[in-house]
């Protein structure tokens, strides 16, 4: 019997992918985390100058201007989505630290959230089931706009038992779903147009 037709062979091949999603899963997650952590510190630095300085509105499309001179292939320093990162600030500065949770999904689910809910409570439980359910950013708002959080409430531990059990493919779907997007990659460097991006985009989660 040839070796590549033994069990013991075939066990060794599951564990072998299993260690590689693994591993391109964390990968995919760091560069999130590091993305996030990055937008909260700018956003950070930006409300407290203009606190204590007394700037108004107008200073972030200088910061924007300066920013895009110093890195063009960043759009992720547009005028917008400076505003934007303010205001994840705002929602989170009360933390000595970014929540861990929040860096761990990706910004567009971020923004849908602070913008959809004020309730801190509300905003963890959909926080938790993003990562949990690996939901796409259209999944995590239809829910959002569905009442999610208060049905699950009401029918108390009821609704949970709807949900499946954390999967590696529910986390690898999350995790497509961070490198495929456009900041993520501008974060590191590469230009979606890039030949580098689409090498990216293949290798870092399940082709």
């Amino acid at each position: 019997m040839e070796i590549a037709e033994t069990k013991e062979y075939n066990e060794l091949i599951y564990e072998i992918k299993s260690i590689v999603q693994t591993s391109r899963t964390q990968a995919v997650a760091s560069v999130n985390r590091g993305l996030i952590n990055m937008y909260f510190l700018i956003g950070k630095n930006i409300l407290l100058k203009q606190e204590t300085e007394g700037w108004g509105q107008s200073v972030v499309d200088c910061i924007s201007s300066d920013l895009l001179r110093e890195f063009p292939e960043m759009k992720g320093f547009s005028a917008r989505n400076l505003w934007r990162m303010r205001q994840f600030a705002r929602e989170y500065i009360k933390f000595i630290d970014l929540p861990q949770a929040v860096a761990e999904i990706p910004w567009g689910h971020n923004i849908a959230i602070i913008e959809k809910i004020k309730s801190i409570d509300e905003r963890e439980f959909y926080i938790k089931k993003t990562i949990e359910n690996g939901w796409s950013r259209n999944v995590l708002i239809h829910q959002i706009e569905s009442d999610l959080y208060s049905r699950t409430l009401n029918a108390q531990k009821k609704a949970v038992n709807n949900f499946r059990s954390t999967l590696p493919e529910k986390q690898s779907e999350l995790a497509v779903s961070i490198i495929k997007d456009p900041l993520c990659l501008e974060f590191l460097g590469v230009s979606e147009d890039d030949e580098e991006a689409e090498y990216i985009k293949k290798r870092i989660y399940i082709e």
